[in-house]
């Protein structure tokens, strides 16, 4: 990819686009498969940074992975719950995904294992799971103190018993906790402490273990998020697993339907996705779009847009989505309970703030949230912050504003590295 791109604006945009896989369903599955007993096929896998660098640490760890990135499909020779390597120093670059599940799956080893990552991932906090682990016997720390990668695990296994997890910063804490669970020495009952963001992460991990054979008994609390899991012994399975399109990806098109005022067809979803981010298009729908949902497919189509007062903590990665939507509605569009996207890939909520601004839009940062306010909007150079999710959201303005510039639009690569060729597919 070029250093800066420039966004052709087009009219209302038409057609069907497949986004790839779903990085969350992809990793979470090469976590359970590399566990399982017996053999797995996975297809529909996300070939991105994110993955890539969970099936090289697989690998340092001593589990059989075959790749087929260019037909989507990876095969792994599960490890029945014996990690082979008895040290590892596994680098999973800005990818909280690996850096959560793999500190869960190495303390079922024997050995010492290191987990580092970028610079960014050395700020991203971790310090709620390795607390959860010490809690269930694991030794493992913060190298430098700091409750961030690089970490290091000591493990002899998991002895198991009960643990408390905060919830309120990552719902990847319970989720690297919970994917090792089955595998520890005695029976693991997990409990959130406080309120849980992104709850259907977690009931995606649930899933997903279940697919390979355990399932958990959740207890819910009030709100209907997991608040108490107990996880039995007993192991994976391998199996053939197949990953649909990734939800949060397909936001970015939805979206586009909406800003263009045109119809796009995402292929390969539908109500019944285990992916929470599906409901972005009840969002849009909110602020006057219309919506077809189909047996294997979603249509969204475009409409004059309303501002709309919106609470995003369980589809949190498609704040970067709506928030290009609200420029062009009428009114106000305020995003609240979503304080946790500070700590993502970069600072979420005021890296949105200096963006959407310098496009001309008044924009109130909140501890927690967003409100943008549609103004005279105009052209700019929009800086990504190496996110990814900055770079396909706001890319969107330019649908509709002329030269909007996207710098290092290379940094897609991270979960979509083919995004802005799927964009310019579209017919406008």
């Amino acid at each position: 990819m070029p250093d800066s791109l420039e966004i052709r604006t087009r009219g209302a945009l038409s057609g069907v686009v497949r986004p790839p896989g779903s990085k969350s369903l992809t990793n979470r599955a090469l976590a359970c498969a590399a566990l399982a007993s017996g053999h797995s096929n996975l297809s529909g896998v996300l070939d991105s940074v994110d993955t890539r660098v969970m099936v090289d640490s697989l690998k340092r760890l001593g589990i059989a992975v075959s790749c087929d990135w260019a037909s989507a499909r990876l095969s792994l020779q599960g490890c029945s719950g014996r990690i082979p390597s008895s040290q590892a120093e596994l680098f999973v670059a800005n990818s909280g995904t690996s850096a959560r599940f793999l500190a869960g799956m190495v303390s079922l080893g024997h050995g010492t294992y290191r987990i580092d990552g970028n610079e960014r991932m050395r700020e991203r906090p971790i310090r709620d799971l390795l607390e959860g682990l010490t809690q269930l016997g694991v030794q493992a720390e913060s190298v430098s103190g700091s409750g961030c990668p690089p970490i290091e695990v000591r493990g002899q296994g998991i002895p198991g018993g009960k643990a408390k997890v905060r919830g309120d910063v990552s719902s990847q804490f319970l989720s690297g906790l919970l994917l090792a669970a089955p595998y520890a020495n005695q029976p693991v009952e997990l409990e959130v402490e406080g309120t849980l963001v992104s709850p259907p992460y977690v009931w995606m991990t649930l899933a997903v273990m279940e697919a390979f054979g355990l399932k958990s008994a959740v207890e819910r609390s009030p709100a209907g998020w997991p608040r108490k899991i107990a996880v039995p012994q007993g192991g994976y399975q391998g199996r053939d697993y197949a990953i649909e399109p990734d939800a949060s990806a397909a936001s970015y098109f939805f979206a586009a339907a909406a800003i263009s005022g045109g119809s796009i067809t995402v292929a390969g979803l539908s109500r019944a996705s285990l992916q929470g981010d599906i409901e972005f298009v009840s969002l849009l729908e909110q602020m006057g779009c219309r919506a077809e949902w189909g047996v294997d497919s979603v249509t969204v189509h475009g409409a004059p847009l309303v501002g709309i007062d919106v609470d995003m903590n369980a589809i949190s990665d498609t704040v970067m989505t709506l928030a290009p939507v609200a420029l062009f509605a009428k009114g106000p569009t305020t995003i609240t309970n979503v304080g946790h996207i500070r700590h993502k890939e970069t600072d979420r909520i005021h890296a949105l703030a200096v963006e959407l601004r310098k496009l001309g839009a008044e924009v109130e940062e909140r501890t927690d949230g967003l409100r943008i306010t549609p103004a005279d909007y105009h052209g700019a150079a929009i800086d990504t912050y190496d996110d990814h999710r900055m770079a396909m959201g706001l890319a969107l303005a330019g649908l509709r504003i002329p030269h909007v510039v996207i710098n290092d639009p290379g940094c897609t690569s991270k979960t979509y590295p083919h995004f802005f060729r799927d964009l310019e597919s579209l017919a406008g």
